[in-house]
């Protein structure tokens, strides 16, 4: 524990708001360095593709080789990788990148339990972050599509994040890509009954701003496609 965050603990124990409110408004500041470190770095990585999903995936799971089959393909189509630069499906991304001898990018969080770097991500490509919301805008800026692979909760974060910024404007209508219809078909249903059929709070186009697929093959063509066929460039 570091002697500031010490001393955060230390007035709240003692109910010194003072102190309290002067150290939320410093961290302004340490919010700030990492948004620049991010934009430094990734400013000039080119086009890459988010890839999500879960830290716990072993390396003997059909969706870790999945995964590093996607990542391989797509540095082979001319697109880097980014992820989350931990273990699980996130190392299995940043495996496949290094394999095609392509940019592979991970954007880390400090965490007390989990995740330290996987060892396949570019050196000068790892970004490491104490604030969650601070490292989401780093994967939506820099990311021309994102491809969703079977995950726990930080996955669907990434999910929705990525679905909400697309449905009301604030970045390109990318592709998102779900990979592994038995894993995804549970919540795509639930979507659709409920929140579209029953309950009416999303369009009906909106069922269209991401597709299931089950193949390495089918992910990455899709992304292709899209590009090819609206003639986009990267979005910065």
């Amino acid at each position: 524990m570091s002697s500031s965050e010490e001393k955060v603990i230390k007035a709240f124990k003692e109910k010194d708001w003072n102190e309290i409110q002067a150290s939320d408004s410093w961290r302004i500041f340490k919010i700030m360095s990492e948004f620049v470190e991010g934009f430094e770095k990734l400013a000039r990585i080119g086009p890459c593709v988010s890839i999500f999903g879960s830290a716990r995936t072993g390396p003997d799971k059909k969706y870790f080789k999945l995964a590093e089959e996607i990542a391989f393909q797509l540095t082979q189509r001319g697109y880097g990788v980014i992820t989350g630069g931990g273990p699980g499906i996130m190392e299995a991304a940043n495996m496949g990148a290094r394999r095609g001898k392509g940019k592979s990018v991970g954007i880390n969080i400090d965490l007390p339990f989990e995740q330290e770097a996987n060892l396949f991500i570019d050196q000068d490509k790892l970004i490491t972050f104490d604030h969650f919301f601070v490292r989401k805008v780093m994967f939506m800026k820099y990311a021309q599509g994102f491809i969703v692979l079977p995950g726990g909760f930080g996955t669907l974060d990434e999910l929705f994040e990525a679905i909400t910024l697309i449905q009301t404007d604030k970045i390109g209508q990318f592709p998102i890509v779900l990979v592994g219809r038995s894993y995804w078909k549970g919540l795509i249903k639930w979507i659709k009954d409920v929140i579209l059929d029953e309950e009416k709070n999303i369009s009906k186009e909106d069922m269209d701003l991401f597709i299931l697929v089950d193949e390495a093959e089918e992910a990455v063509n899709h992304i292709d496609q899209f590009y090819s066929k609206y003639l986009l460039s990267p979005n910065f």
